[in-house]
């Protein structure tokens, strides 16, 4: 028909925290212009906001936000399904749905917020006998796990947990355990927690201004560390490290390193090496014509000084707000949005001690103990969860002019 309008479609991957603010940025700018041509598809595996940041806490079964009510509000197209190939040349994604059937998608734009997985050397026993808190699934199944301690004999090896891996996940899953152990066994049970890390000094990647509360928090909650060592095998009764040394344990938990999603390696372009595809400065993929990256698959510039995103939420929300945004504003026609995230905290719990608050790429302490604990509850259980589901409220959230920490 002449002078009939073409409909285009921004199709996204993932309804992480990258997703669905993606599809959140580009309906507000598409409402804001009267574009009703352009439509916004998501296509995940659940129409749920999985709070990922705090499956190291106990009833993790609680801690996923249902999102089909606000996709109906807002208008975003839910798709159901597990992306398998993405097709840049062609534009289109191949996906297997909820009945197992393959199917595909097309799209004007995409943007690939797929996330990230936790990183699996071949170490051996690990598959078969380690734990984690990387997806719902899994920390759902350490958390029976642990339940099911206190129907075994009292024991060394019952009450100790050995935690693989002494970085930001690590420490929160290790300060926390404790508490969590005691509520299952009795508030006397002598439980043992023990960390295993390379790095030469307690919390190396978290810089020399946060350490202090770390070892703090460490001596008070019982905690151990093993520094320098790595792990060379786990098997049902425990683990050994790389001088020989072995630790009896009834609970392994891997958390050393994450990777990006597999997708990336599908599409020609740089990626670091956690497999984060390079993006520019409107989070577009470098030379992609069609592709942006938000969440942790991009690997952005957050300053003019050198500094990259990192796989976290508090840089996943603004890089799916100006994602979305973006490749709406390219196929409508209007500028987009810089992405610039200057300020970086950290907020480390730190399990009944407290927390530790930081500001500054070199984590500037501003906050600890208590005072730092209460804010580090409000980032994980408001901050973080998605808008409830009223149009107006959820679209101006998604402003990626909104300052960000």
């Amino acid at each position: 028909m002449p002078g009939a309008i073409m409909e285009q479609n921004i199709l996204i991957i993932g309804s992480g925290f990258a997703g669905l603010w993606s599809a959140l940025s580009a309906v507000r700018l598409l409402d804001q212009h009267d574009r009703t041509d352009v439509h916004v598809t998501l296509l995940a595996p659940q129409a749920e906001l999985r709070i990922r940041p705090r499956f190291y806490e106990p009833n993790v079964h609680d801690m996923r936000a249902p999102l089909l009510d606000l996709f109906a509000v807002t208008g975003v197209c839910f798709v159901q399904g597990l992306a398998l190939n993405i097709d840049a040349e062609g534009r289109k994604v191949t996906y297997r749905n909820a009945e197992g059937d393959e199917a595909a998608l097309g799209y004007d734009r995409l943007i690939l917020a797929s996330g990230s997985q936790l990183f699996r050397p071949a170490v051996p026993g690990l598959a078969e006998h380690a734990f984690d808190v990387d997806q719902i699934e899994q920390a759902a199944r350490l958390e029976q796990h642990l339940f099911a301690l206190a129907s075994q004999p009292e024991s060394i090896s019952r009450n100790t947990v050995v935690v693989a891996g002494g970085g930001f996940t690590g420490i929160e899953t290790a300060t926390e355990l404790p508490a969590r152990l005691r509520a299952i066994l009795g508030d006397d049970a002598e439980v043992r927690v023990i960390v295993i890390d390379r790095g030469a000094q307690v919390g190396a990647a978290l810089g020399d201004d946060i350490r202090p509360a770390i070892l703090e928090a460490s001596r008070e909650l019982g905690i151990e560390w093993r520094l320098g060592r790595l792990v060379a095998a786990v098997d049902a009764q425990g683990v050994v490290l790389d001088d020989d040394q072995r630790i009896d344990a009834g609970t392994v938990i891997w958390t050393a390193g994450f990777h990006a999603s597999g997708l990336t390696e599908q599409i020609s372009a740089p990626r670091d090496a956690s497999g984060r595809l390079q993006v520019d400065s409107y989070l577009k993929v470098e030379g992609m014509a069609y592709i942006y990256a938000a969440g942790d698959t991009a690997r952005a510039a957050t300053d003019e000084l050198g500094n990259f995103s990192v796989m976290s939420c508090q840089h996943a929300i603004p890089l799916g707000r100006h994602a979305g945004n973006n490749a709406a504003a390219e196929l409508i026609g209007v500028a987009p949005q810089v992405y610039s995230q200057p300020k970086y905290v950290t907020c480390l719990d730190l399990g009944a001690w407290g927390a530790v608050y930081t500001e500054g790429w070199d984590r500037q302490q501003k906050l600890i103990g208590a005072e730092a604990k209460t804010l580090k509850t409000q980032i994980n259980t408001q901050w973080i969860y998605p808008p409830a589901a009223d149009r107006a409220v959820a679209l101006a959230a998604a402003d990626p002019s909104i300052p960000v920490a």
